[in-house]
């Protein structure tokens, strides 16, 4: 990379992240931050002169505190919250929709969003997804940030993350910025709302049934669909901003 358009991208992006740090939005933050983080050390290891390399160190360390404490503060919002409610998913059983379980949860608070979903491999996968988003777009008129934590598709990663750059463009043109991690040692499913909510689904976002026959009720509308057993838990702590 060119070294002067190296420092250019880097400040753009930290000071973008600075920003957004500063209007409450910490998980686009940290997400900025690792990425102005990364530019700068491979500056640094480009750099001959030994007081720019220092200054660029001093700056590095500033950024990755900034970035701990962010990571830090969400793990103690998820550890630190109280159940609110438990709702068992009978075998079978319909009404279940995401709206239904918690579209009250979504609201005009919420401007960011940590998706922590292992499984997205399949095509009905992608859909429940989409679905899930479609919700988020219609009821967080205020949303500005979605991040996606899920494991690679082994045997399928390219069409993974052709499904994922597709649904990165279109929720782009809604003006929300969507981001993925891959993790592949993640197990566990949760949604971690910045209004201090965070939902923890058993089965995460894939407890429908498909529908049989394939048209019929339900193809669209999920509280048509029959369901897989499973547990929803509604926890609530302090939103990201406290």
């Amino acid at each position: 990379m060119n070294m002067s358009l190296g420092r250019m991208n880097a400040k753009d992006i930290l000071m973008r992240a600075v920003q957004c740090d500063q209007a409450g939005r910490i998980l686009e933050a940290q997400n900025l931050y690792q990425d102005g983080i990364q530019i700068l050390m491979d500056l640094v290891s480009d750099e001959s002169d030994v007081a720019k390399k220092k200054v660029f160190y001093e700056r590095i360390k500033e950024y990755i505190d900034r970035a701990e404490q962010i990571k830090e503060r969400v793990q103690k919002h998820v550890i630190r919250g109280e159940l609110v409610t438990n709702i068992p998913i009978v075998e079978n059983s319909v009404g279940n929709s995401y709206q239904s379980l918690f579209g009250e949860y979504l609201n005009a608070d919420v401007k960011e969003v940590l998706i922590e979903e292992p499984y997205l491999h399949e095509k009905y996968h992608f859909q429940n997804l989409v679905t899930f988003l479609e919700l988020l777009v219609k009821n967080c008129r205020h949303l500005k940030y979605v991040r996606l934590v899920t494991k690679t598709d082994q045997k399928g990663s390219e069409n993974q993350r052709n499904a994922l750059e597709q649904i990165k463009t279109d929720m782009s043109r809604r003006n929300v910025t969507f981001s993925t991690k891959f993790e592949d040692t993640l197990h566990d499913r949760k949604i971690v709302l910045s209004n201090g909510y965070i939902i923890k689904i058993g089965r995460g976002l894939h407890y429908f049934k498909a529908t049989n026959p394939l048209y019929s009720l339900g193809l669209c509308d999920y509280d048509f669909r029959k369901c897989l057993q499973t547990d929803v838990d509604i926890w609530r702590a302090k939103n990201f901003m406290a």
